[in-house]
């Protein structure tokens, strides 16, 4: 059964991005359901460096990593920031029931190891790009070296998610038009820009393209029962046995996360005896406040 609808985004909405000229790139996987889905990607750095894969959240897209990528490309190493499947320049499943948790995991693992075969990777991910990435961290732990949550967790819907998650989650349940850049714009400290609020829409032509947004916050495991709880708990408690570095980069100001920075330190065996920063004066996208001082505590972290 493949999809009902698979959008595509125009390549001119994409122009004059600002201080965004990473060529764009792309990969096709096939679905395990039918059809062919492209995922869209920027790169940075040597060839033969050290990756470090860059996994963006809702409803944010590649563009974020943006003040990232020069400092870890400047460094040696290969950052590699995909769009999610239904964000960025990726192909958009038209319908919410495409959307599941398993499938964003199953789609990313096939970007990051069926197309591009990296070894050896550094995950960062932040929202959502944790929520998916912690989970191919742990079915696929010889592939990762390094592992950086930065304001993210991995919920299992047995304790429950701060009001402030809730109300995010209605109002995009709610929402006739979906404002993608307001809700960008509420979780960061620092104001946009015009061409930067431009440029989180540019993958949304209209409301059709926004069924990966609209389903994202739906798919939280946010009750004991939910179909994603079981492979998170398992993903659990294979992340705190792992032996690999796991770096916490939180901001000071993330009401939504900010919660998860204390229970990561105590729980993975990965996180014990590192100096985990707190990134002062930031919010919830911390990619916008504070990219280049993430980026460098990345840096420090591999090289450590």
């Amino acid at each position: 059964m493949g999809f009902v609808r698979l959008l595509r985004t125009p390549d001119d909405r994409f122009t004059d991005l600002p201080d965004f000229p990473f060529e764009p790139k792309y990969v096709e996987l096939d679905d395990p359901h039918g059809g062919v889905i492209r995922v869209g990607y920027v790169e940075a750095g040597p060839a033969d460096g050290r990756p470090v894969l860059l996994l963006h959240g809702e409803p944010s897209w590649s563009f974020l990593y943006r003040k990232m990528l020069p400092v870890l490309a400047t460094a040696g190493l290969r950052a590699i920031a995909p769009d999610l499947v239904g964000f960025g320049r990726s192909d958009k499943p038209g319908d919410q029931v495409d959307h599941t948790y398993a499938r964003h995991v199953e789609w990313m693992r096939g970007f990051a190891f069926d197309a591009l075969d990296l070894r050896d990777v550094t995950l960062v991910g932040q929202d959502w790009g944790g929520l998916i990435g912690l989970r191919l961290v742990a079915e696929n732990p010889s592939r990762f070296s390094r592992v950086v949550a930065a304001n993210t967790g991995l919920p299992t819907g047995d304790i429950d998610m701060p009001a402030v998650w809730h109300s995010f989650r209605e109002a995009v349940e709610k929402a006739q038009v979906l404002d993608v850049a307001r809700f960008v714009q509420s979780g960061c400290r620092s104001t946009l820009t015009e061409p930067e609020r431009a440029a989180y829409d540019a993958p949304f032509p209209n409301e059709m393209y926004k069924a990966g947004p609209r389903a994202m916050p739906s798919l939280v495991p946010y009750r004991p029962d939910d179909p994603a709880s079981e492979a998170n708990r398992a993903a659990w408690k294979t992340l705190t046995e792992l032996d690999i570095p796991f770096l916490v980069a939180f901001s000071d100001g993330d009401p939504i996360t900010g919660g998860m920075a204390p229970i990561l330190q105590r729980s993975m065996r990965g996180a014990q005896g590192v100096e985990h920063p707190v990134l002062g004066g930031a919010g919830h996208f911390l990619q916008e406040d504070a990219g280049a001082e993430l980026a460098e505590h990345v840096v420090r972290f591999i090289r450590g």
